[in-house]
C-alpha cells in the first residue's frame, strides 16, 4: 500500500506509480510511462536520485514503512528509507516497463539472472521447488535450474508436456519465446492453460513488449535481461520482472534481503532506453527479416531460423567452418549479448551456450553449426556485404574473370 509522506520526509518527486492509466498506444507509453509527474514539476528529463539513504525525523511513521514492507514487500519509492529498499530513479522504469508489458508492477534487479535467481527464490520460500521448463533456453538460466544452485529441481519437457510434468510441489514453469538461440516459439496460451494454478514465466528478452506481451496470453511473470532490448545500447547490464503485485512484493522482499538492487543510473539508462524502444525494435526487425530471406537462399547456409512474429534476431547453420565466420565479419561485431543498436553475432555451442551440457545442448537444436546474429541499425547492404565475405566462396562459383576477359 502507498503511505502518505510526512513532511519531514518529502522527496522532489512524486509517486509515479499512482500515475493515471489511460489508454494509449505502446510508442506513446514508451516516451511518456513513468515520466507522467514531471511537467508538474518543472521537469522535463527524469532526475537520477544517488542517495543511498534518506533522512527521516519521524521514526514511527518510519517503523510503520518498514512493517509495511515486511509485510508484504510494499513499494517505499514514493517515501524512500534506505537504496536497497528501493530508489525513485528505477522505480520510474519499472513503472514504465509493467505499463508497456501490461502487468500491475515489475521489479527491477542488477542483472537478468539476478532477475531469474529472486523468483525461483521466491518460490521456494513457500516449498515449491520444482521447476518444469521447456528447452533451449538462454544458456546461464538452464545451468541455474539444472545445477540446483538454489535448490531447485527441474523437469525438462516440450510444451506439449507441461501438464504431465506438474508435481503438487511446482511451483514454475518456464518458457523462452523467441526462444535462445534457436528462436523456437511457444504457443503461450496454450502453455498457460496447461499451466493450470502454477504461474508461468516467460523470458520475452528477445520479442520485446513491442512484439509479444506474454501477460496477456495467461503468463503471470514476464522475465528480460534489461540488458538488451530494453536498454539498447550495450552500456547497461539489469534485470527485470513484470507481474501481479503480490508476486512483486515477494520479489522486492527477496531483493532487499539478497541485494540484488539495480544502481539508479542504470535505471536512468533503462527508462531512456525504452523511450526509443519500439522505433529501434521495427527498424532492426525489418532489416533482419532481410538478412534472414538472403541467407535462406544462399547455398553456403544449411538451414535459417527466423522467428513468425519477426523480430531482430536471426539464427543459421552453415555448411561450412562457423568459426571461420565468426573470425571474418569486419562491420559485424564478433560479441556475446544482443539487441544493442550495432549488429553482433556469436557461436552459442562456444560462448553463449557452452555451460549446457553437450547432449542436452544438441538435443535443444543449438548444433555446433549454429550462428546467432543480433541485428542492429546499419545499412542491410552493408551487413549482407560484411556476410557475404565471411561466408565465404560459393560452392560451385566459376572463377572470377578479369576485366579484360569479361568483356570478351
Amino acid at each position: 500500500m502507498d503511505t502518505p509522506l510526512d513532511s519531514a520526509h518529502t522527496p522532489a518527486y512524486e509517486d509515479v506509480r499512482t500515475a493515471p492509466r489511460a489508454s494509449r498506444a505502446l510508442a506513446t507509453e514508451a516516451v511518456h510511462a513513468g515520466r507522467d509527474d514531471l511537467a508538474r514539476q518543472g521537469l522535463h528529463a527524469p532526475p537520477i536520485d544517488l542517495s543511498t539513504t534518506y533522512p527521516c525525523h519521524d521514526s514511527r511513521a518510519e517503523a510503520a514503512r518498514i512493517d509495511a514492507f515486511a509485510a508484504d514487500g510494499a513499494a517505499l519509492d514514493d517515501a524512500p528509507i534506505y537504496g536497497r529498499l528501493g530508489n525513485p530513479t528505477v522505480a520510474r522504469f519499472e513503472t514504465a516497463l509493467a505499463r508497456l508489458e501490461g502487468t500491475e508492477a515489475a521489479v527491477a534487479f542488477a542483472s537478468g539472472m539476478a532477475a531469474l535467481s529472486a523468483v525461483l527464490l521466491a518460490r521456494a520460500t513457500e516449498g515449491l521447488r520444482h521447476v518444469v521448463a521447456v528447452r533451449p533456453l538462454y544458456g546461464c538460466s538452464d545451468h541455474l535450474l539444472t545445477s540446483g544452485l538454489l535448490g531447485t529441481e527441474v523437469t525438462w519437457t516440450d510444451p506439449a508436456g507441461v501438464a504431465d510434468a506438474l508435481r503438487p510441489d511446482t511451483g514454475l514453469v518456464m518458457v523462452e519465446t523467441p526462444a535462445n538461440p534457436t528462436l523456437a516459439e511457444v504457443d503461450l496460451r496454450a502453455v498457460a492453460h496447461a499451466c493450470g494454478s502454477v504461474p508461468l514465466l516467460v523470458d520475452n528478452t528477445f520479442a520485446t513488449p513491442v512484439l509479444q506481451r506474454p501477460a496477456g496470453q495467461g503468463a503471470r511473470l514476464v522475465l528480460h535481461s534489461a540488458t538488451k532490448y530494453l536498454g539498447g545500447h550495450g552500456d547497461v547490464m539489469a534485470g527485470v520482472v513484470a507481474c501481479d503485485e503480490e508476486l512483486a512484493g515477494r520479489l522486492r522482499r527477496i531483493r532487499f534481503a539478497t541485494g540484488g538492487v539495480l544502481h539508479p543510473l542504470a535505471g536512468y539508462l533503462l527508462l531512456r532506453g525504452l523511450s526509443t524502444l519500439p522505433v529501434r525494435v521495427r527498424a532492426a526487425s525489418a532489416t533482419a527479416a532481410e538478412l534472414a530471406a538472403r541467407l535462406a537462399d544462399d547455398p553456403r547456409v544449411a538451414r535459417v531460423h527466423y522467428p513468425s512474429i519477426g523480430g531482430a534476431m536471426v539464427s543459421f547453420e552453415v555448411h561450412g567452418d562457423p568459426h571461420a565466420v565468426i573470425g571474418g565479419v569486419e562491420l559485424i561485431t564478433p560479441a556475446v549479448s544482443l539487441g544493442s543498436v550495432d549488429t553482433l553475432i556469436q557461436h552459442p555451442a562456444s560462448i553463449s551456450h557452452r555451460i549446457v551440457d553437450e547432449d542436452d545442448r544438441r538435443g535443444a537444436g543449438v548444433g555446433d553449426r549454429l550462428l546467432r546474429m543480433s541485428v542492429g541499425l546499419e545499412d542491410v547492404e552493408d551487413l549482407w556485404a560484411d556476410l557475404d565475405r565471411a561466408l565465404g566462396k560459393r560452392p560451385g562459383a566459376p572463377r572470377v574473370k578479369g576485366l579484360h576477359e569479361a568483356k570478351g
